[in-house]
């Protein structure tokens, strides 16, 4: 039978909830949540709870939304709560060194690539971007490097053909759940031995910023197809069409040439794109202040014919 873990818990949103969600479902003792502080969001901007704060509230857990750790003041509760081991899942905050040492097992961390490949911060995303096979998830002993520390327990997914970023970072959310109970169990019984990450094939997951989903159209199609299924939720990939700037959600490779840039059909089934090599057919689009919408609705209300083409990314602020 498995000796229930006192175990802290820092992280977020969604992704993080599931791990949580987990954790609790084995039967580990959760004497502290760590969560950012509320952020504005909505239409509103009103302060908002994440995920894992409104699931923590929902189960009665004890909450902390300390700014940073780096104080002994804001590091208060965390020592108090007496954890066996802290596992984090992006939680957003950098833990300083005095964090680390608190459990007397450390911190783990949930990390959603295969570690050492994508490093950082949009490992999901960048492995969709570079066209990887598969990834997966890490789980790591957290040291004072960016997800350089020793790895625990890793385990594959294969990349579909089909998915966006919200696709997959749901299927991995729910590995990320299922690993860490399994690597705790492992831990409870001292049976989880770590591994040095190796030097070859470290790559590093920038943060994903607006003006890098501006589509330029020059490039060849099958990397412009990864990146709209790469920005897809955030922040969208997006092109200029008569001073518009419209999202770009949805699109399959076409065997078809032309200028680049330049709309080669646009009908009910897409509105065809030539690139650099090859072409899209773009199948749902957005407006600003409008929803998500299929091409032929969209061409409706903005209608497009073969000749009309988006603006080349310098040539308009992003």
């Amino acid at each position: 039978m498995m000796l229930p873990l006192r175990v802290a818990f820092a992280g977020t949103p969604e992704f993080a909830a599931h791990a949580l969600e987990a954790i609790l479902a084995a039967g580990h003792v959760v004497p502290l949540v760590l969560a950012q502080p509320d952020r504005p969001s909505g239409r509103g901007m009103k302060l908002a709870p994440g995920a894992v704060k409104r699931l923590a509230l929902a189960r009665g857990l004890a909450i902390d939304q300390p700014e940073r750790l780096r104080t002994e003041e804001q590091r208060a509760r965390l020592a108090a709560s007496r954890a066996d081991v802290l596992v984090v899942a992006a939680y957003g905050l950098i833990l300083p060194p005095e964090v680390l040492t608190l459990p007397r097992l450390g911190c783990l961390n949930i990390h959603a690539s295969l570690l050492p490949r994508w490093r950082g911060a949009a490992p999901i995303q960048r492995a969709i971007e570079a066209g990887d096979a598969e990834t997966g998830v890490t789980i790591m002993q957290m040291d004072a490097g960016l997800d350089t520390g020793p790895m625990l327990l890793r385990r594959t997914m294969r990349i579909a053909s089909g998915d966006s970023a919200a696709s997959l970072h749901d299927r991995l959310a729910r590995l990320g759940a299922e690993t860490i109970v399994e690597a705790l169990a492992r831990l409870a019984a001292g049976e989880l031995p770590a591994e040095p990450q190796p030097a070859d094939g470290a790559t590093y997951a920038g943060k994903i910023t607006r003006a890098e989903a501006g589509l330029d159209w020059r490039r060849p199609a099958r990397e412009l197809e990864r990146a709209v299924r790469a920005f897809n939720p955030f922040p969208g990939a997006f092109g200029h069409l008569r001073d518009t700037t419209v999202k770009l959600w949805a699109a399959r490779l076409v065997a078809a040439r032309g200028e680049a840039g330049s709309v080669l059909r646009a009908d009910d089934s897409g509105l065809v794109v030539a690139c650099g090599e090859g072409a899209l057919c773009v199948t749902e689009l957005q407006r600003p202040g409008s929803r998500r919408m299929a091409a032929g609705e969209f061409l409706r209300g903005f209608p497009l014919a073969p000749g009309d083409r988006f603006a080349p990314v310098s040539s308009m602020e992003t």
